[in-house]
């Protein structure tokens, strides 16, 4: 009987924990290495201010304010750099092992953006703005998305960039520049040139490491590790 009343105990509890938990655990992703003034995470209606050493969360959008910006590296190395009134989305990301993306794509909404490759394999990524959707190869990209524009210029490696309706050009060469542009009825255009409108450079004076590159493990606090998850990758932290 008192092992019985033990084991109903022990249901009650988990039930109870289980009901209180969430449908499923947030996982952490990233870090933010560089912050200057407003950087917020946004669920819903909330935001939350994001300081150095902070996690990133799976399905999070981040958002940068007026004069801020934010340097945010990703578990498998990829460096996501955000200019001011910038608007970001990490829409899927699926790991292959704590260091490693089998999928991660990146929405990004409004601004600017340096893009730099992690140690991920390159199909991984999917970079998409409202008006294209970018492949990359072992690639640094600067990326302005802006109303009714985007601007994907090729800093160093190789890029494909694609309108919604799948016309696509290649990004081969350092200073290689796609144009996509929206016109009326749903429908845009693509043009590519050697002679960039923008880069992100004008950007990187806006704080200092905003530009840098950075590995996970050099991004993270110094933790001692006693075998408890220390990264909280295992346990969704």
């Amino acid at each position: 009987m008192i092992f019985c009343n033990f084991v109903r105990s022990l249901f009650a509890i988990g039930l109870v924990t289980a009901l209180a938990a969430p449908a499923y655990a947030q996982t952490r992703v990233g870090e933010a290495a560089v912050v200057k003034n407003e950087v917020l995470r946004v669920a819903g209606p909330s935001t939350a201010q994001i300081n150095v050493g902070d996690g990133l969360l799976r399905d999070e959008t981040v958002r940068t304010g007026v004069d801020s910006a934010t340097r945010l590296v990703m578990a498998d190395s990829t460096n996501l750099s955000l200019g001011p009134n910038a608007t970001l989305k990490l829409d899927r990301t699926v790991f292959d092992d704590e260091h490693h993306y089998r999928e991660v794509a990146v929405r990004m909404t409004s601004g600017a953006f340096r893009f730099i490759t992690g140690h991920s394999d390159k199909a991984a990524y999917k970079i998409t703005t409202p008006l294209a959707a970018i492949g990359v190869r072992g690639t640094t990209l600067d990326i302005l998305s802006q109303r009714g524009q985007t601007i994907v210029n090729l800093q160093d490696g190789a890029a494909s960039v694609c309108t919604v309706t799948f016309e696509c050009i290649q990004l081969t060469r350092p200073g290689d520049t796609a144009i996509i542009t929206s016109g009326g009825g749903g429908r845009s255009t693509i043009k590519k040139t050697n002679n960039p409108p923008w880069t992100f450079a004008a950007t990187c004076s806006a704080a200092a490491g905003l530009c840098s590159k950075t590995q996970y493990a050099d991004a993270t606090p110094v933790i001692v590790d006693d075998g408890s998850d220390p990264t909280g990758m295992l346990c969704g932290r």
